[in-house]
């Protein structure tokens, strides 16, 4: 599909314009949501509440595009497919902030996408009025699957997700669940902060928020994690540059907890960037000993490095590997790894929706193959009695225990630490088999997966 694009010069100053431009820009280009976003915001020219419209536009129609989407094929009169893509893009930000945002008068949003085609797609302004009004007289006519005899394509249409997808929930969680996943799943995750222990500690900062006017409270499992209600611009909270935190899910939190680093190990985080996980565990060695940090990225470790520097930690070293070859460093040498292997982020596409149009089920098999491979190297990097965590952002079980299973299948001087015995208190988020499994639906977090393993020779 060829993709026209409105002429662009600086930043507009019209959120629903920058929105229009910056989601042309996801489907052309393929870019990152929340980078996009940054940047637009960086530049000024959005100012007071239409940096939070601008903001809630491009997530909120990226998150919901498969519900409007199917909106919208019974209001147009030719597929999807054949309807000029600029007015596409149009029609899900009139027909989203008809659908979701109550602030907004239906009127208006009818009128603003109007204006939006003339400005950029002229001849389809007329086609935009028409679909937007005939939803306002239609919508209660507006039909879904029937979930009992559809499920698939029932949680799917109301809950906007790739069918393939909601087929994998399915078989792992069943029907009821499946939709609660869903569902979760396109809705607007927290915001969870981790606290840099080496500088705060976890009451200090929620004074030093609250304080400021800002409600936070402790999160339930991670002992170093906050909870922050409302909107915030990270980089304006109290104790940003000081370094007294740094943004991190509860889960991804606890998968740093459940490596167990200690002070003066020799400890390799594989796959580091963009660096939560390497800060999180230089804390935990109260930043003594040495922490290698290494990606296949340079660019991206940078944000190891710039990160690492604002909270004023020394232990971690960063170098370009590529885990796919075998010899990135001699066998035998590391106390613990943390390999957070890369993966499809199906247990993260709240906080990432544009992710969840570009892949496919194929994607889940490639990527576990890759997996694979990457384990099998890492691990070989272990002392003898020393300690690898696997994990995930990724809900699905080829990614994750088929991996491990796999693994300690061909490798028998390896074996899997049950973290219910190692880590009582965490015992709801981990599985039967001793694997840390926590899904956005069940526990408020990101979908995430851990399993420890120790070389036992």
């Amino acid at each position: 599909m060829i993709i026209r694009r409105a002429p662009r010069g600086n930043h507009s100053p019209n959120p629903r314009q920058a929105a229009f431009e910056t989601l042309l820009r996801i489907k052309k280009e393929g870019g990152y949501a929340d980078r996009l976003i940054d940047n637009e915001l960086s530049d000024g020219v959005l100012v007071g509440p239409d940096r939070g419209l601008y903001a809630e536009l491009v997530f909120g129609v990226l998150r919901r595009q498969g519900t409007l989407d199917h909106i919208l094929r019974q209001l147009l009169e030719k597929p999807i497919i054949e309807l000029d893509p600029l007015a596409l893009v149009i029609l899900r930000l009139g027909l989203y902030q008809i659908t979701s945002l109550d602030r907004i008068p239906e009127s208006a949003a009818v009128n603003e996408a109007v204006n939006l085609a003339k400005v950029n797609t002229p001849g389809t302004s007329g086609l935009v009025n028409a679909v937007l009004r005939n939803y306002l007289r239609q919508r209660d006519s507006i039909t879904f699957p029937d979930l009992a005899s559809s499920p698939v394509a029932g949680i799917a249409a109301r809950h906007s997700q790739p069918e393939w997808m909601v087929e994998q929930w399915l078989d792992q969680l069943g029907i009821a669940e499946a939709a609660l996943l869903a569902e979760a799943s396109s809705t607007p995750p927290p915001l969870t902060l981790r606290v840099n222990t080496l500088r705060t500690n976890r009451q200090e900062l929620l004074e030093e928020f609250a304080q400021s006017g800002i409600s936070a409270i402790p999160c339930s499992s991670s002992v170093d994690g906050i909870a922050v209600t409302g909107r915030h611009l990270i980089t304006t909270l109290p104790g940003f540059a000081a370094g007294l935190f740094v943004v991190q899910d509860e889960a991804s939190q606890l998968a740093g907890t459940l490596l167990g680093a200690e002070p003066g190990e020799r400890i390799w985080d594989a796959c580091s960037a963009p660096g939560g996980k390497t800060c999180h565990l230089a804390q935990q060695m109260d930043d003594r000993g040495e922490l290698i940090a290494t990606d296949i990225s340079r660019s991206k470790l940078t944000l190891v490095q710039d990160s690492a520097r604002r909270l004023g930690i020394t232990t971690v070293t960063t170098a370009v590997t590529d885990l796919h070859q075998p010899d990135t460093f001699p066998e035998g040498v590391f106390d613990r790894i943390l390999l957070d292997a890369p993966c499809s982020g199906l247990g993260v596409i709240r906080r990432n929706p544009e992710a969840k149009w570009r892949l496919f089920s194929g994607d889940v098999s490639r990527l576990a193959a890759v997996q694979k491979i990457l384990l099998k190297n890492a691990a070989a990097k272990l002392k003898p009695g020393g300690i690898l965590l696997y994990s995930t952002c990724s809900t699905s079980e080829a990614e994750n225990e088929l991996v491990v299973e796999d693994f300690l299948l061909h490798n028998p001087a390896y074996v899997l630490e049950d973290l219910r015995e190692l880590f009582p208190t965490l015992g709801d988020l981990i599985t039967f088999y001793g694997m840390f499994r926590v899904w956005p639906h069940r526990h408020g977090m990101d979908g995430f997966f851990a399993a420890r393993i120790k070389k036992i020779s």
